[in-house]
């Protein structure tokens, strides 16, 4: 059990973090992506 919790903790955490990152970019990008269209149809 506490080879499993060190395992997490040494790779879950920065996994987690990762996704939770390019979550946040892909949003970004995405508002950045519509707010490109939106120029280019006026």
């Amino acid at each position: 059990m506490t080879e499993f919790m060190q395992f997490i903790e040494t790779i879950g955490f920065p996994i987690f973090l990762s996704f939770y990152l390019l979550h946040r970019i892909e949003e970004k990008l995405t508002a950045i992506h519509h707010a490109l269209l939106e120029t280019n149809q006026k």
